[in-house]
């Protein structure tokens, strides 16, 4: 029963700073593998994204009500996300990630310290870029994203955040907003291949969810009451946070 609650307030947590951002897995990956140490990490993988995938979706939808999307970019974004991960995925079980593990904390510091310096940084939503050069452009992020989030994935929120920021000119909201369709995407890819294989703990999974949709309505409710300066100073916190976590399993633990 402990478990139970420890669990579903840590899918609580994470669903809530998902939803404004990324970075929900920050707080529950390791919730799952502080109480449960013995299991096997990819089981706990796996009923993380069982968990996750449905906060994301319902923020997805929440945003889509709000936001206007530019579904002609993100339908094939999405699509080229899905692929991305299932690729990434099968990448991971012929090679090590390593090296990325050791290179992230500095990829991120990179982020970090660009989004600080260039403070009128997705401020306003320009979309520069129309019609299939949009569409192209969301794709190869969809696609590059999607494939780290298969073989490694800590980040990956952020990471499409600051691309659909930086490369197409949106502000922090609508990039949330995207973020967390393409984010469902490589999601469901990393869920069928865990569910597939065997490694998701249903019966935790489903508990979690709920609690992951309640946390998600609050942070997507959150984000739009406050706009692009709220999500952006967010944005800012999250990747501190995944600098000095990566960081410390990088280096720390070594």
């Amino acid at each position: 029963m402990l478990e139970f609650l420890v669990v579903t307030l840590a899918s609580l947590l994470a669903g809530f700073v998902d939803a404004i951002v990324g970075g929900g897995g920050l707080i529950l990956v390791p919730a799952l593998f502080g109480v449960f140490p013995g299991a096997a990490p990819a089981t706990l993988f796996g009923t993380n994204k069982g968990a996750s995938v449905w906060g994301t979706a319902w923020a997805t939808l929440q945003y889509s009500r709000r936001v206007s999307l530019a579904w002609t970019a993100l339908a094939p974004a999405a699509m080229a996300a899905l692929a991305g991960g299932f690729l990434g995925a099968w990448a991971v079980t012929q090679v090590s990630a390593e090296g990325l593990r050791r290179a992230l904390p500095f990829i991120l510091g990179a982020v970090f310290l660009y989004t600080l310096v260039k403070k009128d940084l997705g401020r306003h939503h320009l979309r520069p870029h129309r019609g299939r050069t949009e569409a192209l452009l969301a794709s190869i992020i969809g696609l590059l994203i999607g494939f780290y989030d298969g073989f490694f994935g800590p980040g990956t929120g952020s990471f499409f955040v600051f691309l659909f920021v930086r490369v197409l000119g949106y502000d922090f909201l609508h990039a949330s907003a995207c973020a967390k369709l393409l984010n469902t995407a490589t999601n469901l890819s990393a869920l069928a291949l865990f569910a597939w294989k065997g490694h998701v703990w249903w019966h935790y999974a489903l508990t979690m969810a709920v609690a992951n949709v309640a946390g998600s309505l609050l942070g997507t409710r959150l984000a739009l009451k406050h706009g692009a300066g709220f999500v952006r100073v967010f944005f800012i916190l999250a990747v501190g946070a995944l600098i000095l976590k990566t960081g410390w399993d990088a280096y720390a633990r070594a």
